[in-house]
């Protein structure tokens, strides 16, 4: 799975303007809104749903990354947008450290696999020093977009 399979070009944020965790998942949540990849009636119960997840434990797996995500059964497929945040945000992540990158995640129930393997290649993905770096200096929505394409065609070793 790529990341042009699943993260909407439209949603990408590339200066966060949120400064919590909550803040950060309602904004990306906003953006998929506007994208027209959720529908408004759902919002609320998707951002719900995503701090639940969070509850069990947080997504910020370090090294200035968080993967939120959660499964929700208003969408009919998987969706996700990245943002990035230039201060970072305190996301009670593993190693403590704040994070700078968020890839979240929305998948329909019925679909775990597409689920795991959109969090597989983000993974991998952010395994490399080089895509992460440049990712955390993107300052615009097409910065981030190019990498992304790039990732996918294995520009960065991944």
């Amino acid at each position: 799975m790529k990341f042009s399979d699943f993260i909407c070009a439209k949603a990408i944020r590339a200066q966060l303007s949120s400064d919590s965790k909550q803040d950060v998942i309602n904004e990306l949540v906003e953006s998929l809104l506007e994208a027209g990849e959720i529908n408004a009636d759902e919002k609320d119960d998707i951002i719900a749903a995503i701090m639940k997840r969070e509850e069990l434990g947080s997504t910020g797996i370090g090294r200035g990354v968080a993967v939120p995500h959660t499964k929700h059964a208003g969408v009919d497929k998987l969706v996700g947008t990245v943002g990035v945040s230039v201060d970072g945000v305190d996301f009670n992540s593993l190693d403590g450290e704040k994070v700078q990158l968020f890839f979240l995640l929305i998948s329909p129930p019925d679909r775990p696999g597409d689920h795991l393997r959109a969090l597989e290649n983000i993974s991998k993905q952010l395994r490399g020093e080089t895509f992460c770096r440049f990712l955390k200096q993107s300052r615009t929505a097409e910065d981030i977009h190019q990498l992304l394409e790039e990732a996918d065609n294995n520009q960065f070793g991944g």
